[in-house]
């Protein structure tokens, strides 16, 4: 129970990653993104600072990895998630980020030859229609005229981003400590993103980002998603495995929907419902499925 109520936690935080940041998206959002790396990276550093002595050798070794990671799941994931919100709801980017499951498992199929059985593929399909629907607002027209909302096609870059992430990680992520990755990772983001919100500060001018209201959603989105959630969603996967701590991640759409009506005014459409219940029982019957496989595996291996 423990473990799932940090993992139920984690899905909280991160919907307020959406939230807030749609809340600030007066702010470029390069700049964003920028000031959420620079907060986490001074947080953690006094954390990871001698792991990452320790492991010197280790990220030298495995730079491309190292540089990869960063590039994909700290620096342009949430660049993009805070770039679509200047275009579209918080709601249409929770009912797509909570699809990024599903994109990971074709991704895994593609580069890492795993399979998928046939409940597993109507998943797949259902999570991705239902996105989808989201995006053309149910409207076959269109589809056919490419009229899609420029932060929903943003968005699909940021899955994209994520499902690329997932699959480093599956391959290199066991390579370093904890700690020190997230210095490293996140030091390589502030220095890839410094120069672009830069670029927005010559054209719109510096921010004001000691306001009050930034400064707090600027924390919030340095310490809570970054770190806390990092370390409860960790503890989560430790106790109950990854397949059944990723079904979490499907109830990203409801609290933000919640959040959403309560502190930003939004409304929720039926197409947007819609497509977040068909996005939530594809991904839940994709994840399902894996979750009772890999414990009969953990069985068996248990036995022997």
């Amino acid at each position: 129970m423990k473990a799932y109520l940090l993992l139920l936690l984690t899905a909280v935080i991160f919907s307020g990653n959406i939230i807030v940041g749609k809340g600030i998206n007066d702010l470029p959002p390069y700049t964003i993104a920028f000031f959420r790396t620079a907060i986490a990276f001074l947080v953690i550093l006094p954390l990871g600072w001698k792991e990452v002595r320790r492991y010197k050798h280790v990220f030298v070794q495995e730079w491309k990895a190292v540089l990869g990671l960063a590039l994909t799941g700290v620096a342009f994931f949430n660049s993009f998630i805070y770039a679509s919100l200047q275009f579209t709801s918080t709601t249409n980017v929770a009912i797509m980020e909570a699809s990024i499951p599903v994109v990971t498992i074709i991704c895994s199929m593609l580069f890492l030859h795993e399979r998928l059985d046939k409940k597993q593929w109507l998943g797949v399909v259902l999570s991705l229609g239902g996105a989808v629907w989201v995006i053309t607002e149910g409207s076959w027209e269109v589809i056919r005229s490419l009229g899609f909302n420029t932060g929903d096609l943003i968005m699909l870059a940021a899955v994209g981003t994520w499902a690329a992430y997932s699959i480093l990680v599956k391959i290199h992520m066991m390579k370093f400590p904890v700690y020190g990755s997230l210095v490293v990772m996140l030091a390589i983001a502030n220095i890839v993103l410094l120069p672009i919100a830069g670029f927005e500060w010559r054209l719109g001018g510096f921010p004001d980002v000691m306001q009050p209201g930034y400064m707090m959603g600027l924390l919030y989105l340095g310490i809570f998603p970054s770190l806390i959630a990092l370390t409860f969603w960790n503890k989560g996967v430790e106790e109950v495995g990854p397949s059944q701590a990723s079904v979490f991640l499907n109830l990203l759409p409801v609290f933000v929907m919640v959040g959403s009506l309560l502190f930003l005014e939004e409304t929720v459409t039926l197409v947007q419902l819609f497509g977040a219940l068909v996005v939530i029982g594809g991904v839940f019957l994709t994840t399902k499925v894996s979750s009772a496989a890999g414990n009969v595996t953990r069985k068996q291996i248990h036995r022997r």
